[in-house]
């Protein structure tokens, strides 16, 4: 697979992965009961072809992600760059929680608990998986900084954070990528965002970008597991469904005309914006697997990413992203 580079800076090389990652989280929460070693394979599959980059967090589980990404690529750990998180705060009862932590203190404990999990001795990239108001992101920067001092992260992420606080995270500890959602229905970062992260040298990976799996067209009329968190989002549901069809029915027309598949046109549509993006698309399928991979081969021409503006302007997207629910329990 051709390779993108994430914090590619003056006088620094940046980091070097894979044109498309594997979003890990749907292999053990937020989207049903998952099959554990069918996703082992399936994570090992991936190297084999050519994904190099993969997304896990803490929270995922909780725990349980990270020990599954870390089983899975403990034999290719030269090959790979693994990603993770800190930045929630956990509950009393399984899986449940209670806001976020970025305290300094509890930074270093996640990172030492992760590497474990992991079995890893450096994580690759580590995010703050969402800013915490309590702790100036100056301090969060900081602790990171020093973790990248004592040999325990490689380089340093932001999750959904706004353009103001990356400059100020960027200005103590240099930042290699902001993850946020940003897809064919999402397209919050475009207005600040982007160009920061241009100015800046920073690359973007988007989380979601086939839209939690709803830009393939493959769940207009399928029935989602009872505790699959999309069962309650408003871009899930009732008219807003009825809307976001259409335009993913016409998006559908389109990349039929070109001879691909909707989730290889809304992922391609990704990679033309800019060569530092780098989505990372999750699933449990083999086949869905290979069928994202191959957007990395597609070249979308100037008239091709007109005509999807078009569609997106004339049918448009609905509904917010979470519930307050919804927002709750995942926030993401």
């Amino acid at each position: 697979m051709k390779t993108r580079k994430l914090g590619q800076r003056p006088g620094q090389s940046g980091l070097e992965v894979s044109a498309l990652g594997l979003g890990c989280m749907g292999m053990s929460w937020a989207y049903g009961p998952s099959d554990r070693d069918a996703c082992l394979k399936l994570l090992r599959d991936a190297v084999d072809l050519g994904v190099t980059f993969f997304d896990t967090a803490e929270v995922y589980g909780p725990f349980v992600n990270e020990e599954l990404v870390g089983e899975a690529l403990k034999p290719v750990r030269d090959k790979v760059v693994i990603a993770t998180k800190f930045g929630f705060a956990m509950g009393q009862q399984p899986g449940s929680l209670t806001g976020v932590n970025s305290r300094p203190d509890h930074i270093r404990e996640v990172v030492d608990a992760s590497l474990k999990r992991l079995q890893v001795d450096e994580i690759d990239l580590l995010y703050q998986h969402r800013v915490d108001p309590d702790v100036p992101i100056e301090d969060v920067a900081g602790t990171v900084g020093d973790l990248i001092r004592a040999g325990k992260v490689k380089h340093f992420g932001l999750s959904e954070a706004s353009a103001d606080t990356i400059r100020k995270a960027h200005a103590v500890q240099p930042v290699t990528a902001l993850q946020s959602e940003y897809s064919l229905w999402t397209r919050d970062p475009e207005t600040q965002v982007l160009p920061t992260l241009e100015e800046l040298g920073i690359g973007f990976v988007p989380y979601s970008p086939l839209g939690r799996g709803f830009l393939t067209g493959a769940l207009k009329d399928a029935a989602l597991d009872p505790t699959d968190y999309r069962n309650t989002s408003p871009r899930f549901t009732g008219d807003a469904k009825a809307q976001n069809t259409r335009a993913v029915d016409a998006l559908t027309d389109l990349a039929k005309a070109k001879g691909v598949t909707p989730a290889q046109l809304a992922l391609a549509w990704l990679l033309a914006q800019k060569p530092w993006i780098v989505p990372i698309p999750g699933t449990r399928h083999l086949d869905r697997l290979k069928e994202n991979i191959a957007a990395a081969e597609i070249t979308l021409s100037a008239n091709d990413l007109s005509d999807i503006e078009s569609v997106i302007a004339e049918t448009g997207f609905a509904g917010a992203r979470y519930t307050d629910a919804g927002m709750a329990m995942l926030n993401r």
